[in-house]
């Protein structure tokens, strides 16, 4: 990651911190950026530096917010995982033929709409059942799915546009 990049990253996953510790506004919804933080690395990290960076990033969000460590790792991973074959499926080849990150302003509100919804929802399927499994009844999970999507998905696009305007010649 360059630095512009790094930075913004690393403030966002700061502030995905601050989200788990301190907003906790009921038990049927979580929000979470780090889909789109996963999603959003620039082009030229392939699959395996994706997907360690998701975990990195997953554990200290784990370590220093949720207190289920692995929980968030477990689930980012495989977002990192699908990364390369979402964007290809979206957006084409194009992004990594010519090293161009994904914006806003070259595939338009849709695609990338479109895509902050399919990385959530891959979180937040397994985040959920991970979290709820055997102690939650079915109702509750998809409750929880729905509410939390819904939530993540209209926050995720906040941040879209910042992420995506970094600075990386």
């Amino acid at each position: 990651m360059k630095d512009n990049h790094t930075l913004t990253y690393i403030l966002f996953v700061v502030a995905q911190m601050i989200l788990c510790n301190y907003f906790h506004f009921t038990p049927f919804v979580m929000l979470t950026i780090l889909p789109v933080l996963v999603f959003l690395l620039p082009v030229r990290h392939g699959t395996a530096s994706a997907m360690l960076i998701a975990f990195a990033t997953g554990f200290a969000v784990d370590y220093f917010a949720e207190g289920t460590l692995g929980i968030n790792a477990l689930s980012l991973v495989p977002v990192a995982f699908v990364r390369r074959a979402l964007i290809e499926t979206i957006c084409g080849s194009e992004p990594f033929e010519h090293k161009e990150d994904i914006t806003i302003r070259k595939y338009g509100f849709a695609k990338i709409l479109l895509a902050v919804i399919i990385v959530q929802s891959l979180f937040l399927a397994i985040y959920t059942v991970a979290d709820c499994a055997g102690t939650r009844p079915l109702w509750f999970i998809l409750a929880r799915f729905g509410a939390s999507l819904l939530a993540s998905v209209l926050v995720s696009m906040l941040i879209v546009k910042p992420l995506t305007n970094v600075d990386r010649r």
